[in-house]
């Protein structure tokens, strides 16, 4: 592989992780559980941590990456909408989630929960919201993924 396509590797495999570690620090460490909107955003993240993963071991390597942006990209768009819903753009498909809990009666489980609303943003900064956040870095993370794989030159 070529220096830009080992870089578009790497990329595969670190936004992803990196997007779902901050998912995970901000749920377990700060309390912002998600919203099943919140939950759409990671699930494309999983498959391109797999698929880049994979393009380590599995030939053609250049494909696995290509679909672990395309994971990443979609991903972002689920941001895109999330982040309208919360900004009062449009309305979502669902209002609000339940967190997991480790009460082992359901009904004692669901009353004992907040309600985690997906129209209410959990954090903002600079009036960007973690969705809004996943939504910038993973569509600038698949298009520089590509952009890498898209170069011809060799560095």
């Amino acid at each position: 592989m070529t220096r830009p396509d080992v870089m578009a590797q790497r990329l595969a495999l670190l936004v992803p992780a990196l997007l779902l570690g901050g998912a995970y620090i901000s749920q377990y460490g700060f309390g912002l559980y998600p919203c099943e909107m919140c939950w759409w955003q990671r699930w494309p993240h999983f498959a391109a941590l797999a698929l880049a993963l994979a393009s380590f071991a599995i030939p053609p390597k250049r494909l696995f990456v290509a679909l672990a942006a395309g994971g990443i990209l979609v991903s972002g768009l689920i941001g895109v909408f999330h982040a309208g819903v919360e900004y009062g753009l449009w309305e979502g498909l669902t209002s609000c989630s339940l967190p997991p809990s480790a009460s082992v009666d359901p009904l004692e489980a669901i009353l004992a929960q907040p309600i985690i609303r997906c129209d209410q943003p959990a954090w903002t900064m600079m009036g960007i919201s973690l969705a809004g956040f996943n939504a910038i870095f993973s569509i600038a993370g698949a298009v520089t993924i590509w952009s890498l794989l898209a170069r011809k030159d060799k560095l």
